[in-house]
Formats: C-alpha cells, structure tokens, sequence
C-alpha cells in the first residue's frame, strides 16, 4: 500500500485547510507525475502547473482536444438527505478552451439524474484573467453513496490546444456521522483462477455506513485502520497489500491477476464521513477471510506498457489503426487503443492477434482482459482460432466468438470476466481483437491488461533456466532442507519429485533470506528445487533425500 501511504501523507500535510474536505488530493499537491495527479480516477490532458495557482504550490492545467477531455475523482462514503457542498476553483482567460462541471450523485456505479441543472449545466465558462469560484450547496438524493466529481475541458472557436486551469476542489457534509454501529456479516473470499472475489452482507444498526474498506494482504499482517486517514484504493497485490473502497449496498468486490498458488488475506472495515473526518468502526475484531489462487501458469500475458509485445496488428479497411502511444490504459500507462475517427467516422476494420500459443501442456485455460468504450458504435468482438495461420489474412482463417463483459461507454474500464477457453486445446491457438466501424458510428474501444492462463505443465516443462544464486543444503539432507536464493526479492519456489508432483511451494520475501523446510515426511530419492515467477524460471538445484 505504497501509493495510499504517500498520497495520504500528501493530503494530509497539504489539505488541513479542509477539515471534512471528502477529496482526495483536492489542492492538487500531490503528483505521481507531471500528467497524473495522485488519488484522481481520470486526467485526460492534465498537466501539473506552478503558474497560474488558485493556492499552494500547484494547479492543473487542462488542456482542450477534438472532443471532450475529462477530469475525474469518484467520491466515496455519502449519505443520501446529507447536505453537501460542492466547490472548486478554475481560471478561463484562453479563447481556444472553455469548461463546466458535469458531476453525478452515484448508487454504486450508476449515475443518478438529480441536480442535472446544477452539476451538468447547459453554460460554459468565459473568458476572464481572475481565478473563480464555482460553489453549489445540495441534498444527496435517495440512493446515493458517491459523487462523481468531474470538470470538462473543451476546443473553443473550433481550435484545439487551448488551455484552462483547476485548483482547490472541495466536497464536504454539513454533518459529521458517528462510527458505524455494526461490521458486515457473512463476509467470504472465494479464488476463480487468478482473482478472489469478495462478498459481504450489509451492516445493520442505528448508524449505518457510507462505505467499507477492504484491506489486503499476502500476510496474514493487517492492520485496522486509524480515524482521520482515509486510505486510497490500491487495487494492486503485486507488492503484497491493496485496499478498495466500496460504497454501501454494493456487498461485492475482487481483486485480479494475482500470483499463481499463493494465500491471500482479507479484513473489511465499514466508515462513515471521508478525508480527515472519516470514522471506521474498528473496535473488537473485523470481519476476516482468506483464499487460495489456483496453481496455474501464465501462457500469454500484455500490458502493452512498454510495445506490442508478440501481438500483431493489421487492418483489412481503412486508414485508422490500433495504436499505443496514450497513457489512457489501466494507471495511466498505455494500452491498444482504436478509433475510426479522423474528421468523422470512417469504415474500418482491425484487427489485434495474440501470438500464437501451444494449449497441450495445460488444462482449464482462461482469458482475461480489461476494456473501455466511448462514443456510439459496434462492439468489440473477441475471438479465438485454431486453424489462422500467423501473420496471414485472418479473414481466411475459422474465428469462433466468445462472450466476455464489455464497457459500456464513458470510458469505463471493464473487467471481462474470467472466459473459459479450455475446449480450444489444439496447437497452435489465437486469440484476436476485432473491431469495426462504419461512415455513421466510430466507437473507440480500448483493451489493456490480458491475461492468459492455464493449470498444469509444472512437471512436464524443463525446470532449468538461467541460473542466479540458489543455494540446497545440505545435501544429501534428511530431516531438514535450508533453501537460500541470495540477491533475490520474493522468489517463489517449488521442489518437484521425480514424478513431475510438486512437494512444496514457498517464497522468500526479502534479499539474502532462507528457507527451513521440514522434509522428515519427504520419500527418498531425487528432487529438484527451482524459483520461479509466473512463465519465467530461474536457477535449479538437484538433492538427495536420504
């Protein structure tokens, strides 16, 4: 939780002005970048500015394109008949760039129509050389658990490139809540491959809550949570512990691509209020639950962070093509990106091919990937081949459908779902990204963050790789084994039988650690000690069990 810890500290140190204030990083003075301030869920064209400020050290400078670019936070913890007063200051003083709030009241992820008049008013801004105020006092309405507080930049004159400037958004009650009275009830994890997935039911009682947070872990190690430090969503395991806030009424959340094999913990704390008045109940003992991921590998997996990897793009129609240079994928990095956008929309077709991959070694493979949607158009068809010859013209080829979740617009990144493609077990298999668009609707789809596994394979594929700093022994050894992976950072390690059977699964955490395993129950005979991390296997060691 890295990332939390810095941008609370950052809140805190720089947003004591706002006592109640419910957004995060409101003043703008916590960066991960110079294109990404810290806790906020959407910065389209947003730069880090020390010139114009409204306060403080920095604002945002947004800056207009050929459509619409957003600035976004989604606020957590509101409590519907609460009064809550809206705030933020923004600067207009360029002709070729206007903006205007367009924020929702939520019910879980769905919008609600309230307050259309003030939150997404008709007026844009004008220009004038003096910051100023936008301020709106509301009712949440019924249903409501967040707000979605966004401003919109857009070209003025019809020119692009033009710029205005936000700083000090506030968002905060007219009341403070006590503590929740109750935790939830009935709360479980339950592992589907590579991801867990978390339910609850609702807390109950004379004070109930405005949201939970999940807090996560790949120790049994978590902390309860203190009042007054609100703790950001961390939705990544991979350094070892996460956290989600999820309104009240949801009951449901997960966390995906996790390690292959590995126990992960969960505690949930439900919390009224938010930023510096926020108030967990985190007396007695928090609702707990743990699961275990499947023992499964990866066979194809690509951000599309740093290249195209092993995918292939090629269109049959048209002049738009997918592309990677956007930091608009999953965290603000890159992600495959297609429009048939150009001055209005263009017939196209495209498509995006997985490598190929060789199914025989695993059994219930799945797929799964992330998407997002803007603007009116066909769908993004998924498919998978087993007879496309590489490189070729797919259209040759025999594609079969398949049915995962897709975004339903605004950007929204979607989660698939884990698809079963266990029955395409031949040699070689594809998987492929299809997109379409014509002269009257030109969707833009993005896809980021797939995920290919399978179960199986441990056994049959060769243990030994480059070899680093793995040090068995003794050996022969009975009774005891220290393992010892010197210079290496949570290696993960099995010791196989001569059966291809996997004995023990560990992991060492930090650098120059070792392991004491007890093998007095261990048969005999040959073994092989290997660390690995997903696909990648490192470094191999034989021993002897007397």
């Amino acid at each position: 939780m890295k990332h939390a810890i810095l941008s609370l500290a950052m809140v805190l140190l720089f947003g004591l002005a706002y006592a109640q204030n419910m957004v995060l990083n409101g003043d703008l003075e916590a960066w991960d970048n110079t294109t990404t301030p810290t806790d906020w869920t959407k910065a389209e064209n947003i730069t880090q500015a020390t010139s114009p400020v409204h306060g403080g050290t920095y604002s945002a400078m947004h800056t207009s394109g050929e459509s619409t670019r957003d600035f976004q936070q989604e606020i957590t913890g509101v409590s519907e008949g609460v009064n809550y007063t809206i705030n933020y200051y923004y600067l207009d003083n360029d002709p070729n760039a206007r903006t205007r709030i367009w924020s929702y009241w939520l019910e879980g992820t769905n919008t609600l129509p309230a307050h259309a008049d003030e939150l997404r008013p008709g007026e844009y801004s004008s220009d004038n050389p003096e910051w100023q105020e936008f301020s709106v006092t509301l009712t949440a309405p019924a249903g409501a658990d967040g707000f979605r507080f966004e401003v919109r930049v857009y070209k003025d004159n019809n020119i692009a490139g033009g710029a205005v400037y936000y700083d000090d958004f506030s968002f905060e009650p007219d009341e403070v809540f006590p503590e929740p009275t109750n935790y939830p009830s009935d709360f479980e994890a339950a592992a589907d491959g590579l991801s867990i997935d978390l339910s609850w039911t609702d807390a109950s009682g004379a004070q109930l809550p405005g949201a939970y947070l999940i807090l996560a872990s790949d120790e049994d190690n978590i902390q309860a949570p203190a009042d007054g430090n609100a703790v950001s969503d961390d939705p990544d395991l991979a350094d070892g512990s996460a956290a989600l806030n999820i309104a009240y009424g949801v009951q449901e959340c997960g966390f995906d691509n996790l390690q292959a094999g590995e126990t992960y913990y969960f505690e949930i704390y439900p919390y009224t209020n938010g930023g510096q008045s926020i108030d967990y109940k985190n007396d007695g003992t928090a609702p707990a639950a743990q699961a275990t991921t499947a023992d499964i590998e990866i066979i194809e997996s690509e951000d599309f962070d740093t290249g195209w990897g092993d995918w292939e793009a090629i269109s049959i129609t048209g002049d738009q093509v997918w592309e990677r240079d956007n930091d608009y994928g999953m965290g603000g990095t890159p992600c495959a990106r297609i429009s048939g956008y150009s001055g209005g929309c263009n017939e196209n077709e495209d498509w995006l091919i997985s490598p190929a991959m060789d199914f025989t070694s695993y059994e219930s493979e799945t797929l799964h990937f992330y998407s997002a949607k803007n603007y009116d158009g066909q769908d993004l068809e998924v498919l998978i081949s087993t007879n496309y010859d590489g490189g070729g013209d797919p259209v040759t080829a025999d594609w079969t459908p398949l049915s995962p979740v897709l975004s339903a617009g605004s950007w929204d990144w979607t989660a698939s779902g884990n698809l079963d493609i266990s029955a395409y077990d031949d040699n070689p298999v594809y998987v492929a990204f299809k997109y379409l668009s014509d002269n009257s609707e030109c969707a833009t789809w993005e896809v980021d963050d797939i995920l290919i596994t399978g179960e199986g394979g441990l056994g049959a594929k060769e243990l030994f790789f480059n070899e680093t700093d793995l040090y068995v022994y003794p050996n022969p050894a009975s009774g005891t084994l220290f393992i010892h992976a010197g210079g290496t950072i949570n290696a993960y390690l099995a010791v196989v039988n001569t059966l291809g059977e996997v004995v023990y699964r560990g992991k060492i955490k930090n650098t120059d650690a070792t392991l004491q395993i007890d093998i007095s129950g261990w048969a005999p005979g040959l073994y092989l000690v290997h660390t690995y991390s997903g696909q990648e296997r490192s470094g191999g060691r034989k021993i002897i069990v007397k």
